[in-house]
């Protein structure tokens, strides 16, 4: 029988809480948040935009693999929490190397990133040393982080196009190495359906990290406002974009995070779930909050006149990447197709014809209105299904 001294103690029906030091953990990912929007609001060109959604990917994964590697260490325990600490130190190197990644600490980026995924990675197969399966898994991960991490390394010490190239392949690297079930020579593949997931303590983990891209939009459209003048225009546009913020929260949080929390600590196979939901589908919303935010910061600047191409695109591209990520990942959790998602956006892509032509405030009305209307239709459905 395996000993159990860092893993968590799971009750039987019970649910793996979220503890404080996950939550103080969760803060680094608040400061990356930050500086990955800024990012994208100084640099909103299309290589801009590239550049943006490669390192959101890398801290979206730095992020979630150590959501699962809490998902079966315990926090409470002595050594799981020095690993957490370390990691947040270097995720602090990580992220403040974020706006010159692509310039002079590319370097930086890169061996932080590299430590992160190879150091919590081996640190968890160490731990796991007494649950075999586990613990052979994170030997797995390990190899794939380590070949990822050469190219990486090779990108920091690379420059333009090329850094981009190689940073290219080491992230898509990553990201197939879940589908591939980690395999590796010697070792095999994992089968997704032999991960002993705890459903319940990812879903919450995932809405945490939710409430952060949001906690970053309200941050952005609150110090925007507060710097310019309190004009008719500009504060509706403030008002128009909390309410797009609002409508977000509650299509995500009133009725999706606590179904999908339940639906998959009841599913079959909860590891295949969470990785398809959770690991992949979930970095959607969060990108799309993200990009959302920025909107907002340039329309309630700039409220009327001219909408150019950027602020167009992220009027319609933040909403619609919102919404693909709900659809995407309802269909994923409940094996079903949302008709609201789905008319939502075919209105979003029908706005993309007009979106010069109308005002930035217009805009950013029109693609809040979409969103509320998928808050109208779901609490509908919801309600008639409470009252059956």
């Amino acid at each position: 029988m395996p000993r159990r001294q860092m893993l968590r103690d799971r009750a039987e029906g019970g649910h793996a809480r979220v503890t404080y030091v996950e939550l103080f953990f969760d803060l680094v990912f608040v400061f990356a948040v930050t500086q990955l929007s800024h990012g994208l609001m100084a640099h909103p060109t299309l290589l801009g935009v590239v550049e943006t959604g490669l390192l959101l990917m890398a801290v979206w994964w730095a992020w979630i693999f150590t959501a699962w590697v809490t998902n079966w260490l315990d926090p409470e325990r002595r050594p799981v929490r020095i690993m957490l600490f370390v990691v947040m130190v270097v995720g602090m190197v990580m992220t403040m190397s974020i706006p010159e990644a692509f310039g002079d600490r590319g370097l930086v980026f890169a061996l932080a990133f590299v430590a992160i995924q190879l150091g919590r990675s081996v640190f968890t197969a160490w731990a796991m040393r007494d649950h075999p399966f586990q613990s052979r898994n994170f030997i797995r991960i390990s190899a794939w982080f380590a070949a990822s991490g050469v190219l990486w390394i090779a990108g920091g010490l690379a420059e333009g196009g090329a850094r981009l190239a190689l940073w290219g392949g080491a992230i898509t690297l990553e990201y197939i190495s879940p589908a591939l079930g980690f395999w590796t020579p010697g070792f095999g593949r994992a089968r997704a359906e032999e991960w002993d997931v705890e459903g319940g303590h990812l879903a919450e983990r995932c809405a945490l990290f939710t409430i952060i891209a949001l906690g970053e939009s309200i941050l952005v459209m609150g110090a925007t406002t507060a710097t310019l003048p309190w004009t008719p225009m500009v504060i509706a546009a403030f008002l128009a974009s909390f309410a797009g913020s609002l409508a977000m929260w509650w299509i995500y949080f009133s009725f999706t995070a606590e179904a999908a929390s339940e639906a998959i600590s009841h599913a079959k196979d909860p590891g295949r779930v969470a990785r398809v939901a959770y690991t992949y589908t979930h970095l959607l919303p969060i990108a799309g909050i993200i990009v959302t935010a920025v909107a907002d910061e340039w329309t309630i600047h700039h409220p009327v006149g001219h909408t150019d191409l950027k602020t167009a695109a992220a009027l319609i591209g933040g909403p619609f990447l919102f919404v693909l990520g709900g659809l995407l990942f309802k269909r994923a959790v409940f094996r079903l197709w949302a008709p609201a998602q789905l008319v939502a956006l075919l209105a979003l892509a029908a706005l993309v014809p007009v979106s010069t032509v109308i005002g930035p405030l217009a805009l950013s009305i029109a693609t809040t209105v979409v969103l509320l209307g998928v808050c109208v239709r779901e609490t509908l459905v919801h309600g008639a299904k409470a009252e059956r």
